[in-house]
């Protein structure tokens, strides 16, 4: 069984065990949160919501927080000069521990 969830402007395809990084969320490691399911599969019946599938849920446990390695831009202009920026995206990696189809 598998199911689709969405947070953070994405979509991501999960099953149960599945560790995953998402954009950040608050929430204290350990804690349980819920997402609303897009879609489920399960034994070659698959169920699509219209946005969500009713009473589908899948519940994942926060295991910490981080930063992704450094992504740097350049720009150069007419004149001579030049500037470059850096960002560090934080995520949330979250361990899918049920998945329950409604």
């Amino acid at each position: 069984m598998y199911a689709v969830i969405a947070t953070g402007g994405k979509q991501y395809r999960v099953k149960e065990g599945d560790f995953l990084k998402v954009e950040r969320i608050d929430g204290a490691d350990g804690s349980s949160i819920d997402f609303d399911a897009l879609l489920i599969a399960e034994e070659g019946q698959v169920k699509v919501g219209t946005p969500t599938v009713d009473g589908a849920k899948v519940t994942a446990t926060v295991i910490g927080t981080g930063k992704h390695p450094k992504v740097f831009s350049f720009k150069r202009w007419e004149g001579g000069w030049s500037k470059i920026r850096g960002h560090r995206q934080q995520f949330t990696q979250l361990k899918i521990t049920a998945i329950q189809a409604g």
